[in-house]
């Protein structure tokens, strides 16, 4: 069996483990844990006549205080960049966060816009959301919360991964 591993970025408390709470138990906790270092967890997946295992890393937030570490990226297959629609910031740093993944690796990254079960409460016009979203090789709007497009998203970066 084939192992892709892939890593979730993000800022503290854009939803990184509730998405991977979602889609590997399919399970939503309104309780905030903050994820310390990095958790790992498994999935298999059927994509076509292929079944891969996809080692989900959960990263712990990445705030200005406590910096990119590159060395998670070692070895993955893709990214993904989380950002909350109810933190304008959260887009920003999400962007910054990229950039340095970036000057690290050239694998896929995906831009993952959470929280859509909330009203949308950042100031960014969908002119420019979506110019940023173009730098990645896909974008969704999910909700840990109803799970809408969680399994698509996982599904996209697991096909962006077997085409590396």
């Amino acid at each position: 069996m084939i192992q892709k591993k892939i890593c979730l970025l993000g800022a503290s408390a854009v939803g990184k483990t509730s998405l991977i709470k979602q889609y590997i138990e399919g399970v939503f906790s309104d309780k905030y844990l903050t994820t310390l270092g990095v958790k790992v967890d498994k999935k298999q997946v059927q994509l076509g006549p292929r079944e891969i295992q996809l080692m989900v890393w959960d990263i712990e937030g990445i705030d200005r205080y406590c910096g990119f570490q590159p060395k998670y990226l070692r070895g993955a297959s893709a990214f993904i960049i989380v950002v909350d629609h109810t933190r304008s910031q959260s887009l920003q740093e999400g962007m910054e966060i990229f950039q340095l993944a970036q000057e690290t690796t050239n694998i896929p990254a995906v831009l993952v816009i959470n929280k859509t079960d909330l009203p949308e409460q950042w100031h960014w016009t969908e002119h420019e959301v979506e110019t940023r979203s173009h730098m990645f090789a896909d974008c969704f709007r999910t909700s840990a919360k109803t799970g809408e497009q969680v399994d698509a998203m996982f599904q996209a970066v697991a096909r962006l991964c077997m085409a590396d």
